[in-house]
């Protein structure tokens, strides 16, 4: 097996990128500190033709130094916006039929590995909470389901931009059936 050099990888362009049908997921993170997660996720979302990013409460927004060279380019290509209130956000995507799955260990969530499907003909939002404290009570109150990623060693949870990429991935499956 020879690797492949990244002209051989035949990737789009962005302003390709903008055109083609997206994934209907929305991502939304809310209070995430660490730029590096941030751009780490933008970069996750290129890779999956996720429609669009919203950053809310402290997340910073591009363009910033520190999210760009993680992100290597995915603030260009995938879509966001700065959303400060959460709560305001969730509600007008309720509103607008979207299915909205907090990304947290709570109570009668629904374990991602045991998931065999979810609706296909609706639009899906995923929201990741804080490096700390995880997402708020009162915006896992506003939400359809909670989704968690089942572990089995000692620590209680994963790096926000590792359990996004996980949740994205599976989600990608599910949306896009020519996986």
């Amino acid at each position: 097996m020879k690797k492949l050099k990244n002209s051989e990888l035949n990737r789009i362009d962005i302003s390709t990128f903008k055109s083609i049908k997206k994934t209907p997921l929305i991502i939304i993170l809310d209070d995430i500190r660490s730029l590096n997660n941030i751009g780490s996720i933008f970069r996750t979302c290129d890779a999956f033709k996720i429609e669009k990013i919203y950053l809310c409460g402290i997340t910073a927004t591009p363009p910033n130094r520190k999210i760009t060279k993680t992100a290597i380019g995915a603030t260009e290509s995938v879509d966001w916006e700065y959303y400060e209130n959460i709560n305001d956000l969730v509600s007008e995507l309720k509103n607008n039929g979207t299915m909205i799955w907090a990304v947290e260990q709570t109570e009668n969530s629904k374990i991602l590995s045991k998931m065999e499907k979810i609706d296909g003909n609706k639009k899906h939002a995923l929201v990741f909470g804080n490096e700390i404290n995880g997402v708020k009570q009162d915006v896992i109150n506003s939400c359809n389901n909670v989704i968690e990623i089942n572990q089995y060693g000692t620590k209680h949870s994963l790096n926000v931009s590792i359990a996004a990429g996980i949740v994205i991935w599976n989600f990608f499956k599910f949306l896009n059936k020519e996986i």
